[in-house]
């Protein structure tokens, strides 16, 4: 059927959805109610036209603003700078980091074309220089892979000169997890960031 392969194409194309998984949730559409095949389109077509970015921090919101950034009771000294915006709701879950964010919308990636003018450097360096010293730390929090870490690297030498303290998160050995699994690159950046007991 025609209109069941468009459907299983495009459900294909989500974010860790195979095959299988997008004929099921297909299947699984054509055998629910209509009502609500309807409902998730208006809840697509709802969060389209009502979710925005952030003009401040350039997460997901319904507002100008998004309610982190109209908090009065974070920390305003620490700029934690991600990729993307479910970056932001990883950290928050944690409930330990309590200063503000920037979402960069990607990282460094020459082999995809993806330079320092395709993602929001310009306005990070735009929020430091207009915040007139108030931020006291940048925390860079991007992947630990290939190009997070060049993103790492230029924002480190980029800020440098503005900003006296930039910190990276830490990354290595999972809490759980058995040494003798881990790969070499994680055990050495476990071993290079360690810290005292």
């Amino acid at each position: 059927m025609k209109s069941l392969d468009k459907l299983i194409n495009l459900l294909k194309r989500l974010p860790g959805v195979g095959p299988r998984q997008a004929e099921r949730f297909s299947n699984y559409f054509m055998q629910s109610p209509s009502s609500y095949s309807e409902e998730v389109i208006a809840s697509i077509k709802e969060l389209k036209s009502s979710v925005r970015l952030c003009k401040k921090c350039f997460t997901w919101s319904e507002y100008e603003l998004c309610p982190i950034c109209t908090d009065d009771s974070r920390d305003v000294s620490i700029l934690c700078v991600v990729e993307e915006p479910q970056d932001i709701e990883a950290i928050e879950k944690t409930k330990i980091f309590n200063g503000f964010y920037h979402v960069l919308g990607g990282a460094i990636s020459h082999v995809d074309g993806v330079g320092i003018d395709n993602i929001r450097i310009k306005q990070l360096v735009e929020r430091i220089e207009s915040a007139n010293g108030i931020i006291k730390e940048i925390i860079i929090a991007v992947d630990p892979d290939t190009e997070g870490e060049a993103t790492a690297l230029y924002l480190a030498d980029l800020l440098r000169r503005k900003i006296d303290k930039i910190t990276r998160i830490a990354y290595g050995v999972p809490l759980g997890g058995d040494l003798d699994y881990t790969d070499e690159m994680t055990l050495t950046y476990a071993l290079k960031g360690r810290t005292n007991i």
